[in-house]
């Protein structure tokens, strides 16, 4: 099946400009075109744009993405360090996980600190309580 810039962009939620720049910058292999220049994509497009699309909401730079890529259109031989590469983005998600975790601690012990008192004049809202 094809499906037209616009239909992608929809089905993925970003723009058309996201997804030329995507191409532009060697994200998606091989976008073919119509014989009016139109890109055409494919199912097997989808799948990469799903897996750079996964990548980006990780936080994960275009140039990563771009080396990741590059790994997978060589072959099976670079499957060692595309493993690297999803492991240490792993590792930077488990840390933003933490880092969130740690937040959530001390917003909800600040939430408790409120309901025990439940007063809100300016003399209990100090930072130190």
């Amino acid at each position: 099946m094809s499906y037209s810039i616009k239909e992608v962009s929809e089905k993925f939620n970003i723009t058309p400009y996201t997804l030329r720049y995507y191409e532009k910058e060697g994200l998606l292999p091989s976008i073919q075109r119509a014989q009016n220049g139109v890109r055409d994509y494919t199912d097997v497009d989808l799948e990469w744009l799903q897996l750079v699309c996964c990548m980006r909401a990780t936080g994960m730079s275009i140039a990563y993405i771009k080396n990741y890529v590059d790994l997978c259109r060589l072959g099976e031989d670079t499957v060692p360090q595309r493993r690297q590469i999803i492991l240490k983005q792993k590792e930077i998600i488990e840390t933003h996980i933490q880092e969130y975790t740690d937040l959530l601690k001390l917003v909800n012990k600040k939430l408790a600190h409120y309901d025990i008192i439940g007063d809100c004049s300016p003399k209990v809202l100090s930072p130190q309580k």
